[in-house]
C-alpha cells in the first residue's frame, strides 16, 4: 500500500464473528468500512463450535448459506447429571429455528470474513492494529495505527468498533478497564476423532468433579460432522477452586472416564488441548465511547449461563452497524452523540436483565452444595428442564409465547440491567 493513510466511514478492528458481522451490515448498508484481521485466514479460535437456534437466526438473518456441506445440524442438547441422563429438543417457537449447528471456527470465521468482503466491506488480513489514534482537541477516537507488509499505515474513519476479541487491546489503550464485578470464565477443548461425530444432539455434563470437588462449570461433546468431535470444558471463577485447577489435567481425567469406544483418548486426539478466557455479562464498559463502539467478546457479551458468546456477537454486530448508519446520517456532532449513546441503551435493554440473573445463578452454582441439589432434583423434571433450557440459552418468544416463556421474559424485566 503505497499510501500510509486509508479513510473510511467505519474501521472494525478484529475479523471474528462480531466484526465480520459489523462489517456486513455497514456494507450492506452503503458505508465504506475497513475490516482488519491481525492473522490471516484459516485460523483457529477457542470455542465449543456449537451454535443455539439463537445463533442459527442470526446467520439466517446475514444471507449465510447453512445448507452446504460443512455444517454439522443438530436438534437439541442432551444433559448428563446427577445419574440421569435428558434430552431436550430445541423449543419451537416462531422467532427462532428448531436447530442448531456446528461448525469449527477456523471453518466459520473465515466464512464470515469474506461474506463480509463479498458484501462490499475492505478485509485487510495480517494486519495488526497497534494502537488508536485520538484527535488531540476533541479526545476521539478517529483512526488507528497499524502493522502491513511490514511497514506502518494509519487508517482513519470517523468511527471505529474494537472487535478484538477478550484481549481487545484498542479498549485498553482507549481506557477501558475490565470489570471485576462481573464472571470470567476458562474454557478448554481438545478434538477427537471419534464414531460420535454426527451425533443428532449436542451434549452438556452438569457435574465437573476434580477428585471430590465438584467445580461451576459444564463439560461438552459436541460432534463436529467431519470425523471429529469437540470436546471440552467451561469453568468459573465464582467458585474458590478457580484458581487451583488444572484445567488441562482436569480434562484429560474427564476424557478417561468415557467409554472406551468413544475414542477420547491421546491415540485418537486430533489436536492439543488449548484453552482461552471468556469474558462474561457486559464485562467492559462502556459499549460507546469517543467514538468507538465495543462488539462481541471485545465488550464482555459471552452469555454466563451457558459459556455461549458467538450468537450475542453477531446480533451486537447488526445493532452496532445499525446505530452508526443512523449516527452518521445525522447533521450535526451533537445529534451524531445522541445516536451513538442509544447502542450502551440498547443493549442494556436487550441483556441486560437477563445477563443479570445469569450473574447471580453463577454465584449461586460456586457453592457446590447449590450445584449438588440443582443436579439432583432438577434433571428428573421434564417441564423444568425445559424451562431450564430456554432459560440457559436465551430463547423465548417475546409475545404470544407460552407460560414459560412469560414467566423468562418476566424475569428478565424485574432484573437490573447489567
Amino acid at each position: 500500500m503505497t499510501d500510509s493513510t486509508r479513510h473510511a466511514d467505519v474501521i472494525v478492528v478484529g475479523a471474528g464473528p462480531a466484526g465480520s458481522s459489523t462489517a456486513y451490515w455497514l456494507a450492506q448498508a452503503g458505508l465504506t468500512v475497513f475490516l482488519l484481521e491481525k492473522a490471516t485466514f484459516p485460523r483457529d479460535k477457542i470455542c465449543g463450535d456449537g451454535l443455539t437456534p439463537r445463533a442459527v437466526r442470526a446467520l439466517i438473518g446475514m444471507g449465510v448459506d447453512i445448507n452446504d456441506p460443512g455444517w454439522g445440524r443438530n436438534k437439541g442438547l442432551r444433559i448428563y447429571g446427577g445419574g440421569v441422563k435428558v434430552e431436550l429438543p430445541w423449543p419451537e417457537l416462531a422467532s427462532f429455528p428448531d436447530f442448531g449447528l456446528v461448525r469449527k471456527r477456523t471453518d466459520l470465521d473465515q466464512l464470515l470474513a469474506e461474506h463480509a468482503a463479498k458484501a462490499g466491506a475492505r478485509l485487510l488480513q495480517g494486519c495488526n492494529v497497534t494502537g488508536p489514534i485520538v484527535d488531540e482537541r476533541t479526545d476521539r477516537i478517529i483512526g488507528v495505527t497499524a502493522v502491513l507488509d511490514g511497514e506502518e499505515v494509519e487508517f482513519r474513519a470517523p468511527l471505529v468498533v474494537a472487535a478484538d476479541g477478550n484481549s481487545t487491546r484498542l479498549s485498553l489503550a482507549m481506557g477501558l478497564r475490565r470489570r471485576e464485578d462481573r464472571p470470567m470464565g476458562v474454557a478448554v477443548r481438545r478434538y477427537f476423532q471419534t464414531p460420535r461425530h454426527d451425533d443428532e444432539f449436542m451434549e452438556a455434563w452438569l457435574e465437573l468433579w476434580d477428585g471430590e470437588r465438584l467445580l461451576p462449570g459444564y463439560g461438552w461433546v459436541f460432534g463436529v460432522g467431519d470425523g471429529t468431535s469437540n470436546v471440552g470444558l467451561g469453568l468459573l471463577n465464582t467458585s474458590k477452586a478457580f484458581q487451583n485447577v488444572d484445567y488441562r489435567g482436569m480434562l484429560k481425567r474427564w476424557c478417561a472416564q468415557m467409554p472406551e469406544d468413544w475414542q477420547f483418548d491421546e491415540e485418537h486426539a486430533t489436536s492439543k488441548i488449548r484453552g482461552a478466557a471468556l469474558p462474561m455479562g457486559f464485562n467492559r464498559q462502556p459499549h460507546y465511547t469517543r467514538g468507538m463502539l465495543l462488539v462481541g467478546d471485545a465488550g464482555g457479551m459471552i452469555n454466563p449461563f451457558n459459556g455461549e458468546g458467538i450468537d450475542y456477537a453477531l446480533e451486537s454486530g447488526r445493532l452496532a452497524a445499525d446505530i452508526m448508519v443512523q449516527a452518521l446520517a445525522r447533521r450535526t456532532p451533537a445529534q451524531r452523540e445522541r445516536t451513538l449513546y442509544e447502542y450502551p441503551r440498547i443493549l442494556k435493554d436487550e441483556h441486560g436483565g437477563y445477563f443479570t440473573l445469569a450473574r447471580v445463578f453463577v454465584q449461586a452454582i460456586g457453592d457446590p452444595r447449590v450445584m449438588k441439589f440443582l443436579t439432583s432434583h432438577g434433571l428428573p423434571h421434564p417441564t423444568l428442564m425445559r424451562f431450564t433450557l430456554k432459560l440457559l440459552a436465551n430463547l423465548t418468544d417475546p409475545k404470544g409465547g407460552d407460560a414459560m416463556d412469560r414467566v423468562i421474559n418476566a424475569m428478565q424485566k424485574v432484573a437490573p440491567a447489567a
